[in-house]
């Protein structure tokens, strides 16, 4: 039987999942920013992932980062990284294994940027749960559009 004190140290469910996204950010082979996702519905895990190069690349922390190199902003020109960002990586691992996202709930470390966000929208997601903000106003603005519930939970 659990102690009471041990109640009061339980995390939520968003609590949980965004640690569990914390947890994955720690894969991250990118030298700019360590994002982790998780696609969670009904209280169960369905995919998560990190920011990468795909799959049989080379990653950014063994050549180097094109975007430091051109000194390119947080928040602009996606196209110039080797990676796929941590949402994008979830929904792949989703749709590898048939899994479907409808109506589920992503957790991840920081808020999705536009590109991420148009694919969460068409892939079904209801809520993203986030840890902190990104310097995209239009993924925000999409959201709100698409009737998508964002909170942040610090």
């Amino acid at each position: 039987m659990r102690k009471k004190a041990n109640l009061d140290k339980r995390p939520s469910w968003d609590e949980y999942f965004l640690e569990v996204a914390h947890l994955v950010a720690k894969r991250s082979t990118c030298l700019r920013r360590s994002v982790g996702a998780v696609l969670v519905k009904d209280k169960r895990i369905l995919a998560t992932g990190y920011n990468g190069a795909p799959k049989g690349l080379k990653h950014c922390i063994d050549i180097g980062c094109l975007r430091q190199r051109l000194k390119i902003p947080s928040g602009e020109r996606h196209e110039l990284c080797r990676a796929l960002h941590a949402e994008q990586n979830a929904l792949i691992q989703a749709s590898l294994y048939g899994i479907s996202v409808k109506d589920s709930t992503l957790y991840s470390t920081n808020q999705p940027c536009v590109i991420c966000a148009k694919m969460l929208i068409n892939a079904g997601i209801k809520e993203v749960i986030i840890a902190k903000g990104y310097p995209d106003k239009m993924a925000m603005d999409f959201f709100k559009q698409a009737k998508i519930k964002v909170k942040i939970l610090k």
